[in-house]
């Protein structure tokens, strides 16, 4: 059953009370610098790739190895290397010189694309130089259509590991495979957005210490687990099947993760990438994408939107069976009202609504919307009942009541709706834009605006200029119509 709100785009700025519009920026510290020491041409070609998609960087090519062992920088930092590269330039010098960077092996080595990290420094010890390590060649894996993926990669684990005080939601990759990142992420990072960002872990140790801070299972306390690692911060995982455990580099240690997330953060919904035989006795617990499979990326972004908090809120029961799909806190509000009535409808959404609670899923998708104060008011949820529709409605309806008085300041103007947003879209010059549009801002107000769908289509778009604009108010101008007619 699909609850659609009535919407009406305001024309009038009478405004009793304002709120500040604070936006979430998933990554403190941005990566500035893009430094490149390559032979190979294709991968010097990829710079004009970066500098169209992330015109904010500064893009350099350096062409000798000591230019690139002395590099230097008070900014953040990714220096992009391909295998002779690698071999030549004093890692460590780099480090010390730099406070935060981030040095990237793309490797056309076929046995580093497809070995785990212990084989690969064995047989190749300048890998073990790389902070992350990905898989080119001339055919899949072209430096020019991943290389905007690689440098959001860099900028994400600097984040994660350095800048982490503030509460991430983090895609969480286990995988042993260089060429399955190179496939995957550019595709991952289409879907989200600058909404959540992505850690890769490549064993099930480096996975034990990235989500409890311990190396073996054993060390990890029932009792205070949340506060160890970052767990708490996941709000999916996407794992093989076979990675290495311990010494075993083919052991199937997917299956024990999942049996270990199910224990301990049983709200994380865990997508299964592998075409192995096994996969198939985890379809109750996971979702089952087959690795190379192009229709399963599709079914992907559904499952990514559906469960993650980043579309729909679906009210669904413990077996998954979905009963209503919420698109904003209107929606939602309208559900609650439902739930107060005493038939067998209100009664059978009050219980919904009380598993979701317990299980924490009002907080993910509040936010990802952009409420994060709801969302900590709201997780999690053990009100049960009235009680819980209650508290939920009286939360709710204040945060409904402040969408309307919170504007998105630019340039010193205020745009409370999208009529304001369309008309300083005609006439700003376009740097003054710039920022919002690389670190999702104008999605995330729009979010909390009530317009997801709107939201959604600015979340891929980057670029500058007259261009980026253009494209921006041709969206706004389309929406608003769609807006109006569904107020009819």
């Amino acid at each position: 059953m699909l609850v659609s709100s009535n919407r009406k785009i305001s024309k009038s700025n009478k405004i009793h009370r304002e709120f500040k519009f604070i936006p979430r920026i998933i990554n403190p510290v941005k990566i500035a610098n893009a430094i490149i020491f390559s032979a190979d041409e294709q991968v010097r070609k990829a710079t004009a790739v970066l500098k169209e998609n992330m015109p904010w960087i500064k893009v350099d090519v350096l062409s000798d190895p000591m230019s690139a062992s002395n590099y230097e920088s008070d900014q953040a930092s990714v220096l992009i290397f391909d295998d002779l590269a690698m071999t030549l330039v004093n890692a460590e010098n780099i480090r010390k010189n730099n406070k935060d960077v981030i040095l990237v092996l793309l490797s056309s080595n076929k046995t580093i694309q497809c070995s785990p990290p212990s084989v690969a420094h064995q047989k190749f010890p300048y890998t073990s130089k790389a902070d992350v390590v990905f898989a080119i060649n001339n055919s899949e894996f072209i430096p020019e259509h991943i290389i905007t993926a690689i440098v959001r990669c860099a900028e994400d684990q600097l984040n994660i590991e350095k800048y982490s005080r503030a509460r991430r939601f983090i895609f969480l990759i286990v995988d042993d495979e260089p060429r399955w990142f190179s496939q995957f992420l550019p595709v991952l990072y289409n879907i989200i957005g600058q909404r959540a960002d992505v850690m890769i872990t490549r064993t099930y140790e480096e996975t034990l210490q990235f989500l409890f801070g311990v190396g073996q299972e054993s060390h990890i306390n029932n009792d205070h687990y949340l506060f160890h690692g970052h767990g708490d911060d996941v709000i999916c995982l996407i794992t093989d099947i076979f990675f290495p455990k311990g010494d075993d580099l083919t052991c199937d240690a997917g299956r024990d993760l999942v049996k270990l997330m199910n224990k301990y953060y049983p709200r994380i919904p865990i997508i299964i990438a592998s075409k192995a035989q096994q996969a198939n006795d985890l379809r109750n617990t996971a979702f089952l994408m087959p690795k190379g499979d192009p229709g399963s990326l599709q079914t992907l972004k559904r499952y990514i939107h559906d469960f993650t908090g980043m579309g729909d809120f679906l009210i669904r029961n413990e077996f998954g069976d979905e009963y209503y799909r919420v698109r904003n806190l209107q929606d939602l509000f309208q559900i609650l009202l439902r739930a107060e009535k005493e038939n067998q409808e209100g009664q059978v959404i009050r219980e919904l609504l009380e598993w979701h609670g317990q299980k924490d899923h009002f907080s993910t998708w509040l936010y990802m919307h952009g409420f994060r104060e709801l969302g900590d008011e709201l997780r999690p949820r053990h009100d049960r009942g009235k009680r819980l529709v209650t508290v939920l409605k009286r939360h709710i309806r204040k945060e409904i009541l402040k969408m309307n008085s919170t504007p998105l300041i630019i340039d010193g103007k205020k745009i409370f709706n999208l009529n304001d947003l369309l008309k300083l879209l005609r006439s700003i010059d376009p740097i003054k834009i710039q920022k919002f549009s690389d670190n999702d801002l104008f999605s995330y107000w729009l979010d909390r605006k009530g317009y997801p769908e709107m939201a959604e289509e600015f979340r891929p778009i980057h670029g500058s200029g007259p261009k980026l604009k253009q494209t921006l108010a041709d969206i706004v101008e389309k929406w608003i119509k769609i807006y109006q007619h569904q107020s009819l």
